[in-house]
């Protein structure tokens, strides 16, 4: 039996049985044809190389049985020299077509992966918001790589297995029930032995397997909590480095332990099959030699029989396996489909309708709002739904709270500055990422509108560029200052850069980094101080120029040296521009065209700073707080 065999037949029993047991979901099958349509023409080419290929392993045997009998036996030098020149010939076409194979199964392959690696990764970009805070980021990043590679390998590896197994079993058999049918039957009768020993190797190395990805996962998890630029930080002031280094240790040693166990199952597995093997190659010369002497065969069908019984196992035990190797294709090509069939919640219209030119007013018409779970699938969020394939069957318990808003109405005129002010948890957030359209209002609960257009009847790209949002943690790329900021207008000039720096008050910043617009920000733009990263995303949002702003708490967290300057290039920034304001310090809205006190999900106070201040209600009550806590500022107090 070859290694090559070996390796097959080892990576086929290791594989999780349990697949068995899963129902495909209607119409895998159809779908994964159509995915093949497009390489139909170079996979013909495959299958029929395969084909050959397997047909080819009974051939060199052959000659030399007639080798020995016509050539050696009889003296005839001519005849060795032809058919072993014929032996050289089927082996080196044998390497051709092995070459030629790997060349087409690559090609397939890998354009079947970025085919799907494509749709998958636009498909999931139109994902609403909520999707992404409910799935779990590595789950997801796993079916663009792990599940797009299982799904390609079924056109590739698994396919050209069972094709090729086949194929070389029905040749060797065909060449050896010629040759002898009394061996023949010996053979089959000694595969039983094979597969036997090999299934029960096979189920302890798919458990092995599967706690080798957990473990593996364990230590991953942890390896990207600590290396992370937030994690390392929580690590260095809280953490103990002996500690840590135990916890990992441990960790690491169970990888070890289980790498271990797997090494000597599948040595355990090699031995077996080559003891087995040798086993039949000594039945066969034994039974063989008999039937020599005795005049029912030749020498050299003997040799030619014994040279084809070490290709007669690999396939077998490769073929018994052959519903698992399927199944775990096609589970693979399922949960690829999964993703693909998952409906965003916010979708683009059929119809869309235009923003009108100019200023933007914005305008919530009595809105409802709920958190639901549109949009989300169990298998990607973790959990105990994790292992449930489908969309999510019911809402979270969280989420069956009912609405967070409750007919919210107010109105922002083009050009003014509302600010949305409360405790937390009150919906003001939620009532910002309404305007920019990450999350639908519920069916029937009222309506966003920006110009005078509901923001369902506009497309996506288009909200996107005259709606522009800043986060109180404005996320950075991974790069340079240049690339964060071309990200918002991607033909921006050098001078287009520089003039939003200077509108953000970040250009005295960017000159003094070590590569000025070209200095790498690093993970979560962390090379940059609060201050410094939120004035980048401000260049970010002024480069983008959009007609209305929402701010999410930009100037939380900061210091007030920074919160300065942050909020001089946002009066800078707020210019001409409708604004929503969320505020958690009361001194940064003072001169807002309005305030809206958020609270329970309702609006229920609106007015001036003083006016309500004047009031006394909630607004009032807050002031109160954050002056006596040292938070505002003289200048908030009420006139006496």
């Amino acid at each position: 039996m070859s290694s090559t065999s070996g390796w097959s037949a080892m990576r086929s029993f290791s594989r999780d049985g349990k697949v068995l047991e899963h129902r495909l979901a209607p119409g895998t099958l159809r779908r994964v044809a159509a995915l093949a349509r497009p390489h139909r023409r170079p996979l013909s080419v495959f299958v029929a190389l395969v084909v050959l290929d397997g047909a080819l392993v009974a051939v060199p045997p052959l000659l030399l049985r007639h080798l020995i009998d016509d050539g050696v036996r009889t003296g005839d030098r001519s005849v060795v020299v032809v058919l072993a020149l014929c032996v050289a010939a089927v082996a080196l076409a044998e390497a051709v077509l092995s070459l030629v194979q790997r060349w087409l199964s690559a090609r397939i392959g890998e354009g079947l992966i970025y085919q799907l690696r494509s749709t998958v990764f636009e498909h999931v970009q139109r994902q609403s918001i909520g999707f992404f805070t409910r799935s779990q980021t590595g789950a997801l990043v796993s079916r663009l790589n792990s599940d797009v590679v299982g799904a390609q390998q079924a056109f590739t590896s698994t396919a050209a297995g069972i094709l090729s197994n086949a194929v070389t079993f029905l040749a060797v058999v065909a060449a050896m029930l010629v040759l002898s049918w009394q061996i023949t039957l010996l053979a089959l009768l000694v595969a039983p032995l094979f597969l036997l020993p090999a299934r029960r190797v096979g189920r302890r190395l798919a458990g092995l397997r599967r706690q080798a990805m957990q473990r593996n996962a364990d230590l991953g998890d942890r390896m990207t909590e600590r290396f992370g630029v937030s994690g390392a930080l929580l690590v260095k002031t809280y953490g103990d480095a002996g500690t840590e280094a135990e916890q990992f240790r441990t960790r690491a040693g169970a990888v070890r332990d289980i790498g271990v166990q797997t090494a000597l199952s599948s040595r355990v597995f090699f031995a077996g099959l080559t003891a087995l093997a040798a086993l039949a190659t000594a039945m066969v010369y034994g039974v063989g030699g008999w039937l020599a002497i005795s005049g029912a065969v030749t020498t050299g069908s003997l040799v030619a029989l014994a040279a084809l019984l070490g290709r007669l196992y690999g396939p077998i035990t490769g073929l018994s396996n052959v519903q698992v190797d399927v199944m775990t294709a096609l589970v693979s090509f399922e949960r690829v489909f999964e993703v693909l069939d998952l409906e965003p919640a916010v979708r683009d219209p059929e119809h869309p309708r235009p923003l009108p030119d100019g200023p933007l007013d914005v305008e919530l018409d009595g809105v409802v709002f709920t958190y639901g779970s549109a949009g989300s699938l169990a298998s990607l969020e973790g959990g105990a739904a994790a292992g449930a394939p489908g969309p999510v069957p019911e809402q979270h318990p969280e989420l069956d709270e009912g609405p967070v808003l409750h007919g919210v109405s107010l109105r922002a005129g083009a050009g003014q500055v509302v600010a949305l002010v409360g405790p937390s948890g009150a919906g003001k957030t939620t009532i910002a990422s309404l305007v920019a359209r990450l999350h639908d209002v519920d069916p029937g609960g009222g309506a966003v509108r920006v110009g005078g257009v509901d923001v369902r009847d506009v497309t996506q790209d288009e909200l996107r560029r005259r709606v522009g949002v800043v986060s109180q943690d404005a996320h950075l790329f991974h790069d340079s200052v240049r690339e964060n900021l071309l990200y918002a207008r991607p033909g921006a000039t050098e001078d287009d850069l520089w003039a939003a720096l200077a509108a953000a008050r970040a250009d005295r910043v960017v000159r003094a980094l070590p590569q000025g617009l070209d200095t790498v920000v690093g993970d979560r733009g962390h090379r940059l101080s609060g201050g410094e990263k939120q004035r980048v995303a401000l260049a970010r949002l002024l480069l983008r120029a959009p007609s209305v702003v929402v701010l999410d708490e930009a100037t939380a967290h900061l210091d007030s040296e920074s919160e300065r300057a942050v909020q001089e290039a946002l009066d800078a920034a707020l210019v001409g521009r409708t604004s929503i304001v969320i505020a958690h310090r009361l001194s940064t809205v003072r001169s807002a065209d309005l305030i809206c006190v958020v609270d329970g999900g309702r609006v229920v106070e609106r007015g001036r700073h003083a006016e309500l201040l004047a009031r006394g209600g909630l607004y009032a009550a807050l002031h109160r707080t954050q002056f006596a806590g040292g938070t505002g500022d003289a200048g908030d107090a009420p006139a006496a």
